[in-house]
């Protein structure tokens, strides 16, 4: 549903990114104590009103939910507002500024009853600050990125592309208390929607009116979450405090949340084994590489299932990645097992398909190929090579591209050896700065280039619906399939889960034919947390509700 890559560019970069810069913040320096991931087991008991400490990669490009695109933003956001739903630790939704709601028999229409509940300046949260938000991201004129996560709301869709009216969108306050929404289809997943970011309301009354109300902590900066927004110091650091006025207060342990901005990510493990720091993994700073080993050796490394792919795409308008054999010799060439063990190192898991294992109804593999398939990736080469008319694999060069990262380029250079020695194909490396990848990428100005994507929702569709067409400011590949792109039509409507699952099966196997991107691994969650820290994980997509985090006394 994303129509921005840089979201996802900017989300897994915080895997890998290496770059010079750091800050601190007060902390007991002694050695920290490592966790063994049992909270259960602690004979301490939590405190109410107590203090964490954070790290994130860089300054959040936007705090406001509806502009917003990268992790590092949103893993914020999801702790200062709220919207009608938040997830659960598998990543279900369940009831935040709703407290309940009513489906129709025919799955097209949400009837969602708000709770009491307050703003940060006391205002009430009212039906009609989620219509002013959700309209305001679909106004084409305000550039939301986000805005196609509306698009299954009857008359959504229209209206950001310019051909409908505001007033022909089916989303009404019918009073303060109750918000109807009327989808164009029915929509297995639009309860999950309900909980993402850009789905939250804003206060209409502070914003309306007012550009710059997100750029600041301030009396101008009003939430609904369990936390506000204390302190912003531009490219230094962030103080959340506790929200009294949130309505499930009584239930939100920590009083403060200190969160600095650390780029490094060796300065950010220092700062760890310093104990100035109380967390480290995502969806905040991430664990070094180099790190990793060490932290499985003290069994302080804790590691969940993330749905989030890491993979390389095709460009299918070159000469030679245009032909669907070559794409298939350099996919099955690629031995992910000893990447995972040698390189990443995170227990990652072989991507064997475009939809990561930690999707509902996806765990198992589908069998599209097997992990370092040299025979077959062989045969394949052949094959490619004998309809472009080349006669030795030595004619074929391809140019490896990824954005400058350290890790991406352990990655590549892991990937290119083993093209040349297996293959026999010559593979250059090409490393760009951010903005000029994603150019090169849009352009399609690249042969095979390093992508990733992090599940919006746990939903299959996610990570299907970038290649519906060509045109699809995601897809970056040129690819297309008209019997791909109906059955992604078919599973939009279809509101029986196994028969839609079976239906999203058959597309990805399509895609698994012809090969638009070659899938590398599915991401785990890899993070390390300090004894007190209790409650304290990522869920499936990769978020962490601080409104449950515990701090043992």
């Amino acid at each position: 549903m994303n129509k921005n890559k840089k979201f996802l560019l900017l989300t897994v970069l915080a895997v890998f990114s290496l770059v010079l810069a750091a800050c601190g913040f007060g902390g007991d320096s002694s050695e920290k104590s490592k966790d063994d991931g049992k909270d259960s087991g602690s004979s301490e008991t939590a405190s109410s009103g107590g203090e964490l400490n954070l790290v994130v990669t860089s300054e959040p490009p936007s705090l406001h939910p509806q502009l917003a695109t990268d992790s590092t933003s949103s893993a914020v956001l999801i702790n200062i507002f709220e919207g009608l739903t938040r997830t659960d630790k598998e990543g279900k939704p369940t009831p935040a500024m709703a407290e309940k709601w009513d489906v129709s028999e025919d799955g097209l229409t949400y009837t969602f009853h708000l709770r009491d509940a307050k703003w940060t300046n006391g205002d009430p949260v009212v039906a009609g600050d989620f219509e002013y938000a959700w309209k305001w991201a679909l106004n084409p004129e305000n550039l939301s990125e986000y805005a196609s996560v509306f698009y299954p709301i009857k008359g959504a869709e229209a209206y950001n592309l310019g051909e409908g009216a505001v007033d022909d969108v089916a989303i009404k306050a019918e009073d303060d208390k109750t918000l109807v929404v009327t989808l164009a289809n029915p929509t297995a997943y639009f309860l999950e929607l309900t909980a993402f970011k850009t789905y939250a309301p804003v206060n209409q009354k502070v914003v309306e009116g007012n550009d710059e109300w997100y750029t600041d902590a301030g009396e101008n900066y009003v939430t609904n979450g369990p936390f506000v927004l204390d302190t912003w110091k531009h490219s230094d650091s962030i103080v959340l405090k506790k929200n009294a006025d949130y309505w499930d207060a009584a239930n939100v342990d920590l009083e403060t949340v200190n969160i600095g901005m650390v780029e490094n990510e060796a300065t950010a493990v220092t700062m760890f084994k310093n104990g100035e720091i109380d967390y480290l993994g995502s969806p905040y700073q991430t664990v070094a590489l180099d790190a990793i080993d060490g932290f499985k050796a003290d069994g302080s490394l804790q590691i969940e299932d993330y749905a989030a792919i890491y993979w390389y795409k095709f460009n299918t308008k070159d000469k030679i990645t245009g032909n669907a054999n070559i794409r298939k010799a350099l996919t099955l060439a690629i031995d992910r097992q000893s990447l995972i063990d040698n390189v990443t190192k995170g227990e990652q898991k072989p991507a064997l398909g475009m939809v990561p294992s930690a999707i509902s109804g996806f765990e198992e593999d589908r069998g599209y190929y097997k992990d370092n398939d040299i025979e077959g990736a062989k045969a394949a080469l052949e094959a490619g090579m004998k309809e472009l008319g080349i006669s030795d694999p030595k004619e074929i060069s391809i140019n490896l591209s990824f954005n400058t990262s350290e890790g991406h380029a352990a990655i590549a250079q892991f990937i290119q050896e083993g093209w040349s020695k297996n293959l026999g194909i010559s593979v250059n490396l090409d490393n760009s700065e951010w903005q000029v990848y994603l150019e090169k990428l849009n352009q399609l100005d690249y042969q095979v280039g390093r992508m990733g994507w992090i599940a919006d929702y746990n939903d299959a569709y996610t990570f299907l619906e970038m290649y519906d067409t060509a045109a699809n400011g995601n897809n970056d590949t040129g690819w297309e399939n008209s019997q791909y792109k109906d059955l992604l039509k078919q599973s939009i409507s279809e509101i029986d889960t196994a028969k839609r699952t079976e239906i999203l099966k058959q597309a990805e196997a399509i895609a698994m034919t012809e090969f638009p991107v070659g899938p590398i691994y599915y991401y785990t969650n890899l993070y390390v947390k300090d004894d007190k820290v209790q409650n304290m994980s990522p869920d499936r997509i990769g978020i962490i509700q601080l409104k449950d985090v515990k701090i043992a006394e």
